[in-house]
């Protein structure tokens, strides 16, 4: 079981730039694949981005493509998600979340079985 702890969320500006970072302990890093979902106010939690074991594939939802980027470090154990050209619509709790495996990432929030506690992300208008 891997220990996932993200940072870097907070209030920024419409049009700002964030990057999250989440953190990882406990497990075997460049073993798992890395995800970044969001949580809207009154809304589902939904996939955004994932990153496979080696980075070398990433997988984009369609909404996500443009202004938002993962990417990993596994000499620092960790993933971060760059958001640019921020909408408050982009306001929400960011989690991270892994999972053991050599495939292609998934989109879908029940397959990773590891999560992170969330980061709060306020965009204001």
């Amino acid at each position: 079981q891997v220990r996932l702890v993200e940072s870097g969320g907070g209030l920024v500006q419409a049009g700002g730039s964030l990057r999250l970072s989440c953190v990882a302990s406990g497990g075997a890093f460049s073993s798992y694949v890395l995800g970044w979902f969001r949580q809207q106010p009154g809304k589902e939690r939904e996939f955004m981005l994932a990153i496979s074991r080696s980075g070398g594939t990433t997988v984009y939802a369609g909404s996500m493509e443009g202004r938002f980027a993962i990417s990993r470090d596994n000499a620092k154990n960790t993933v971060f998600l760059q958001m640019n050209s921020l909408k408050p619509e982009d306001t929400a709790v960011y989690y991270c979340a892994a999972r053991d495996s050599s495939g292609t990432p998934s989109t879908s929030s029940g397959w990773y079985d590891n999560w992170g506690q969330g980061t709060q992300v306020t965009v204001s208008s």
